[in-house]
């Protein structure tokens, strides 16, 4: 691999900034201690910073040569409400907290390829450095950009990364259009009417109710769908009921849908409001159906992806990079800013290192071999999009 020689001796220093994020994470919009050490680093590195951007993001501008282009480069900061189950010296020292996800890493990498291209990177424009909040559900990414993100730093194009268990140190993987799932949650209460469970026939049984539901929420993926639209709906809540004798009056139901089309997203929400009506409306229950849309797809801009293929070449050769991956069901928020601008969002391989579990698992760790890569891979992308005039 050709991995900047810097970048590779800043590797222990790398280290030690991602471990001391892994021992203090910090979750959405709460990332205060973080956002304060990203944004002392950029300063002493030399870059112009704002920090208060969706509360806690911060903004790092580093300028050179006199070109007017500009690209952004995004790093997320906040951990999950994961009770950590490693026993090493830097594990997480705020209980039921957890970088469980790797944005320990996704943070230092970034914060690594700013050291560099401060201190000797050969480029004619502008990079903005963008550590963004509350990427896990809360959608920070869309709160920086209603925030005035883009318009006070006027990127042309924007650019994200993440790593990915599993996928051998040194890979990578990116393709054009959608990348990574739409992300879509539901609550609904069924209200029927309580009664004595020996004597049903006086009641209203919401349980009942919610079973066929659920069951009928399945047929949407299985029977009114094309197949070849990957869709996941789960129902992964089901409360009701509090005695052995009692029938009680509602139930909650909650979950998740994802697909990689708004067109799809449509059809999936008509559909479960026509069925949850008709079924209720059967059994004489009433529902109240909430139905929020979180994140859109991620989907990816051909031309960047394409920049993202050649400089991810330049670093692991032809045979470590995939242009042609499955996308994942999972979510970014991400999405957002790839709405408001073109731009590339890929997975870095993490490897398969002992002790190493899926994202989101009490025993995942990010894997610090891949720190100067990741690294590297931010500078050769500045340095190859605004490269200067020679």
């Amino acid at each position: 691999m050709e991995i900047i020689k810097d970048l590779e001796e800043l590797q222990p220093e790398m280290q030690t900034w991602r471990r001391d994020f892994h021992s203090h994470p910090e979750i959405a919009f709460e990332e205060h201690r973080t956002a304060q050490i990203v944004a002392e680093k950029l300063e002493s590195f030399g870059i112009e910073v704002e920090i208060g951007l969706a509360g806690t993001g911060v903004v790092g501008t580093l300028k050179k040569g006199t070109g007017n282009r500009s690209i952004g480069l995004r790093a997320d900061l906040d951990a999950l409400l994961i009770n950590e189950a490693n026993d090493f010296e830097y594990k997480s020292k705020n209980p039921g907290k957890m970088h469980a996800c790797g944005h320990d890493g996704h943070t230092t990498m970034l914060l690594g390829a700013a050291k560099y291209l401060a201190e000797k990177g050969d480029f004619d424009g502008t990079v903005t450095f963008i550590f963004q909040p509350a990427e896990e559900n809360e959608g920070g990414g869309k709160v920086m950009i209603d925030d005035g993100l883009f318009e006070k730093y006027p990127v042309e194009s924007i650019y994200g990364m993440h790593n990915i268990p599993g996928m051998p140190v040194g890979s990578f993987a990116m393709k054009p259009g959608p990348i990574m799932a739409s992300f879509d949650i539901f609550n609904l209460k069924i209200i029927g009417k309580g009664g004595h469970a020996a004597m049903p026939h006086t009641a209203i049984d919401p349980i009942i109710i919610g079973t066929k539901v659920v069951d009928a929420y399945q047929s949407i993926v299985s029977r009114y769908i094309d197949p070849q639209e990957p869709v996941v709906l789960s129902v992964t809540q089901f409360h009701g009921g509090d005695a052995y004798n009692v029938i009680p009056n509602e139930i909650e139901m909650k979950g998740t849908v994802r697909c990689f089309s708004s067109r799809i997203q449509s059809l999936l929400e008509k559909q479960m409001r026509q069925i949850t009506a008709s079924i209720c409306s059967a059994f004489n229950a009433s529902y109240e159906l909430e139905y929020e849309r979180r994140y859109p797809a991620t989907v990816n801009t051909a031309e960047e992806v394409s920049i993202s293929e050649k400089v991810a070449q330049k670093i692991s050769g032809s045979d470590m990079v995939h242009t042609s991956p499955t996308p994942s069901m999972g979510s970014e928020d991400f999405a957002f800013m790839l709405q408001e601008r073109p731009g590339s969002y890929i997975w870095i391989g993490n490897g398969d290192v002992e002790g190493s579990c899926m994202l989101h698992n009490p025993g995942y760790d990010f894997n610090d071999e891949i720190l100067p890569i990741g690294a590297t891979y931010w500078v050769n992308m500045a340095e190859e999009i605004l490269s200067p005039i020679k």
